[in-house]
This record gives structure tokens, sequence and C-alpha cells, in this order.
């Protein structure tokens, strides 16, 4: 990737799945019949899926458990997984917080500070709600 130099791509990708009033049998299955799918597109060196609107952590654990199975290998492979399958322990907070940091960083090279501004956020979810608490 140009920005980072990390050896990774990138997309988005997603479905019309609705998991409202769905059983959690019903998700799994969804789940890993679309990992069974993803699988050959994805993975440490290509792109490496998270959690967003309507994925969180059992769907992506369910998503890891199918890759696994299928692939023989996990790592790198998703993010949002649970502390026990290999997750991070603040990945919640990460990407809001991340924001914020290199906000703070922009603001140094260009000799200023956040302190004063008024900052605008668009958003509700994790990225915008963390941002605001750092």
């Amino acid at each position: 990737n140009s920005l980072t130099t990390l050896p990774m791509g990138g997309g988005k990708g997603g479905s019309d799945f609705d998991p409202k009033g769905k059983s959690d049998n019903e998700v799994m299955r969804f789940c890993q019949s679309f990992m069974t799918e993803l699988q050959r597109h994805i993975g440490a060196d290509t792109d490496v899926p998270a959690g967003d609107i309507g994925v969180g952590g059992r769907e992506i654990g369910y998503l890891f458990g199918q890759y696994k199975r299928l692939r023989n290998e996990f790592t790198g492979v998703l993010t949002g997984k649970n502390i026990k399958w290999g997750g991070s322990l603040i990945r919640p907070e990460a990407t809001g917080y991340g924001a914020v940091y290199f906000l703070e960083e922009m603001c140094k090279d260009n000799n200023t500070v956040i302190r004063g501004k008024n900052v605008l956020l668009s958003g509700s979810g994790n990225v915008a709600q963390y941002a605001c608490e750092k």
C-alpha cells in the first residue's frame, strides 16, 4: 500500500444479509457461506477484512473459524477478532484513537495544536465515538 508501505492491498465489500430476527445458527451459516466464497480474495498480504455496521465480534468469530477451517491458516486475515482468537485488546477503540493520534502529528508538523480548535466528526460508529472520547 503506497501510504503505509505495508505489503497489503485493500477493498470494501459486503452483503445484503440482514441478521435482525435471525438465530445465531442462521447468522453462523451465512457467515460460513460468505467466507467460503470470500477466502480466495483475502489474506494478510492481499486484503484484511474488518467488522463494520452489523458485523461485530460474533460475526468476525464465525468468519474467522470458517477461514481457519478452509485454509488452515489465520494470521493477519481478519481484524476485530476476540482476544482469545488473536484479537487486539482495544480493537473497538483503535481506529478512533488512531485518527486523533494522526491529527496530533499533523498539527505538530504544522506548528499548531488541537486545543481551542473546532472539530467536526461525521458518523456515530466506533471511529467517531472513540475519536470523541480521545
